[in-house]
């Protein structure tokens, strides 16, 4: 064979199998290759091993794995006209890669930014208590809202959790002294409450010494034994007249005799 036709074979073979080794892309599991062809869209391909062919077809890399986004604080004055400052993390990913390639210049940003956004809207139509009390559901309602709206992007918004609302110095102290005086009406009221049953307790055994034939003096005898029991006191008791009164009736009857 001609030494000068065995030297373009070979080149055309060299060439040929350095396009095709440039040809092949291995996509892994967690990843998506969005392929156009001639600048329009042809498919999504992957995972495993593909081929895209030079100079007409192009290929993007997109990443199915959920992402963690930590976003930024925010000022959100509530529905009680009180300013915080909240952040929260937000956790997403893409669930069709055409729409997140082609429908959004950059589906991260647009997220984070429309993100924010819901979660100054959504929590200045709370008050500050039920921004403590109620996270929960206020993150279902933000999370809701953020999936419906990334939906056209291909984004699936999984879930957001509030992490931090702090408060300004004084909204601090005015709180704190709030829960002072929630303590101390409980206290107020408790003791009252103690108050009234104590008292019902002394009519209800004023009236069950009353109906008694000689309760009284039982119970006078009872004290007096417990004050005994004290030698460094002197206490002077008044005579009941329940207790000198048979001998009174006693002495009117010899009188009458």
């Amino acid at each position: 064979m001609d030494l000068a036709l065995i030297s373009p074979i070979f080149l055309v073979l060299a060439v040929g199998i350095l396009i095709l080794a440039s040809s092949m892309k291995v996509i892994y599991e967690y990843q998506r290759a969005v392929v156009f062809l001639l600048g329009r869209f042809w498919k999504v391909k992957g995972p495993g091993l593909i081929i895209v062919l030079p100079f007409i077809q192009k290929m993007a890399r997109l990443d199915l794995r959920t992402l963690v986004h930590e976003v930024p604080p925010q000022d959100v004055i509530s529905r009680d006209n009180i300013s915080v400052k909240v952040n929260a993390v937000l956790y997403f990913r893409i669930v069709d890669p055409e729409k997140a390639f082609i429908q959004v210049a950059d589906f991260f940003s647009a997220t984070s930014k429309l993100a924010q956004t819901t979660l100054r809207s959504v929590l200045g139509k709370h008050e500050l208590d039920e921004m403590l009390s109620e996270r929960d559901k206020i993150n279902s309602d933000i999370q809701s809202i953020l999936d419906a709206q990334t939906e056209a992007w291909g984004i699936k918004v999984s879930n957001i959790e509030i992490r931090d609302i702090e408060l300004t110095e004084n909204m601090i102290r005015a709180i704190a002294k709030q829960a002072e005086a929630e303590r101390d009406r409980r206290a107020k009221v408790i003791h009252a409450d103690a108050e009234f049953q104590a008292a019902r307790a002394l009519v209800n055994a004023a009236e069950i010494l009353a109906t008694t034939p000689g309760g009284m003096q039982l119970r006078y005898l009872q004290t007096l034994s417990e004050v005994a029991v004290e030698k460094n006191s002197t206490i002077v008791f008044p005579l009941p007249i329940d207790l000198i009164k048979p001998f009174l009736q006693m002495a009117e009857k010899r009188a009458e005799s």
